[in-house]
């Protein structure tokens, strides 16, 4: 594997620090026995904590960071500590070209605000936007964003975050057409902010672009798997985000309550087994895990704080399927050829 495709993990970041994050690299090398890890963080404590895993020995090598992003963090504060935390130092490595993405599970606003920083922007693209793939009843995940990157977009960023979105569903789909939507209070015309009505507008009139504009789409039809693309501003979609995976826990629990109810009940959950591992697998985040930071010049992998091992797993996995379907350049293709278009 050449050395720009190595991940660079940030060991110390997360809820749960380093035991969680080593363990989710050895799941991942598991996996994927050609993937090569830079492990960022304090060097003596990640050293101790490699004895548990000796088949990290030979696909791993310490970065050592003395200081790490805390969750409370402002973005402004962490920026001024950058170059000696192992957030910042892990993306620094992917524009070294050391690594080809880097993954952090420590605190989303200091990690957007270093990655921009570090990164830049792709030419065309005014803001980055977190995007992730969330479960549906179809044949294939939905592609939503922007998940928590930007509170408030305007149409134009909006138009923006709709062909990142789509590169992203046709790469990961491999679709030629993927259909895409706003998200919105109704599917009327008339529904909705300026912004929303605005970039609606603007997305009906580019008949150029790689995609099936699909109009509004309310929040009770995300997983209906009719669509390829949700987009939204970060807001909104932090809020869709945290509801479905707070709804999916609430189902699990009620689950659980409902098969310890009786004698009866705990002999139906026996019988049903099979099937109620299958739900609670499909509706686990930690088996969703792994948000991509979309329109930057380089590729960084955003895991949920509470990950567990399984779910850092995960997160490395979407960052390994990142790089070797080269994200970053579909994407600047694309925009590319919106502009040609348009021009």
């Amino acid at each position: 594997m050449p050395i720009n495709s190595c991940i660079a993990i940030d060991a110390m970041g997360g809820d749960e620090g380093l035991s969680v994050m080593l363990a989710g690299v050895a799941h991942a090398r598991q996996r994927f026995d050609t993937l090569r890890f830079l492990l960022v963080g304090d060097e003596s404590a990640i050293r101790a904590e490699l004895q548990r895993y000796p088949l990290l020995a030979d696909c791993t090598e310490i970065v050592h960071a003395p200081d790490i992003v805390t969750a409370s963090e402002k973005p402004s504060q962490a920026l001024r500590r950058a170059k000696t935390t192992s957030m910042g130092i892990a993306i620094d490595l992917v524009k070294q070209g050391r690594a080809g993405v880097a993954v952090s599970s420590g605190n989303t606003g200091a990690l957007m605000a270093m990655a921009k920083i570090a990164l830049r922007t792709l030419p065309g693209i005014d803001r980055p936007a977190l995007a992730a793939l969330m479960p549906t009843l179809g044949k294939n995940d939905v592609v939503m964003l922007d998940l928590g990157a930007n509170t408030e977009c305007d149409a134009s960023n909006l138009v923006q975050f709709a062909v990142m979105g789509a590169a992203y569903a046709r790469t990961t789909f491999d679709l030629a057409a993927p259909r895409v939507a706003l998200l919105n209070i109704g599917t009327e015309d008339m529904k909705g902010t300026d912004s929303i009505r605005d970039a609606a507008a603007m997305l009906k009139a580019a008949t150029h672009l790689p995609m099936v504009f699909s109009g509004f789409v309310e929040g009770n039809r995300l997983s209906q798997g009719d669509l390829d693309v949700i987009v939204c501003d970060g807001f909104t979609g932090n809020i869709a985000l945290k509801t479905a995976e707070g709804t999916a826990k609430f189902v699990g629990d009620l689950l659980k309550r409902a098969f310890r109810s009786s004698f009866r009940s705990k002999v139906g959950f026996l019988i049903s087994r099979p099937a109620t591992q299958l739900l609670r697998d499909h509706l686990d985040p930690n088996n969703h895990n792994g948000g991509v930071f979309l329109g930057l010049n380089g590729l960084v992998v955003k895991s949920h704080g509470s990950a567990n091992a399984i779910g850092v797993a995960h997160a490395i996995e979407v960052a390994a399927k990142m790089l070797r379907d080269d994200l970053t350049r579909r994407i600047s293709d694309d925009l590319r050829n919106v502009e040609d278009k348009a021009a």
